[in-house]
């Protein structure tokens, strides 16, 4: 089952038990689907639909950030009640250890010495740890260890 199709089914339950929040969330999720897929005329894929997702789950990320600033408790608790359920569609996250030892394997692979190699590191780790890691974090780990 594609995750696509994985998205479909769990809309479809949610209707049937009367989950009108989750149901309007999981909505939300296929319509940045099908709009990508109207907009480039393709069928997604696993892999492009959990770049959507991801790109949804920073957007929520970003407007918790924005909310708790203003003082709105309720957009947060909704924000964040989105984002859990855009969570459960990722992959297991990479523990540390992992994801260490992808950096250095990537470091390693690339040959990069500096700071300026980065853009090269950073290229073969995303490909690996694709949904798996949040990549603002390990970039910040790529930086501490080319820096160093």
């Amino acid at each position: 089952m594609t995750l696509k199709e994985r998205i479909q089914e769990d809309m479809k339950s949610a209707m049937r038990s009367g989950e009108k929040e989750r149901l309007a969330n999981i909505r939300l999720i296929m319509a940045a689907i099908k709009q990508r897929e109207v907009d480039e005329r393709i069928q997604l894929d696993d892999a492009q639909v959990l770049a959507a997702i991801e790109k949804m789950i920073k957007q929520r990320k970003e407007s918790i950030v924005q909310f708790e600033a203003g003082g709105r408790a309720d957009l947060v608790a909704k924000e964040t009640a989105e984002l859990k359920l855009l969570q459960a569609y990722l992959p297991e996250q990479l523990g540390e250890a992992e994801l260490d030892a992808l950096i250095a394997q990537a470091i390693t692979a690339t040959g990069a010495a500096s700071i300026k190699d980065m853009g090269k590191v950073m290229a073969q780790v995303k490909a690996a740890a694709a949904g798996r890691a949040d990549m603002g974090a390990v970039s910040a780990r790529i930086k501490a260890r080319l820096g160093a």
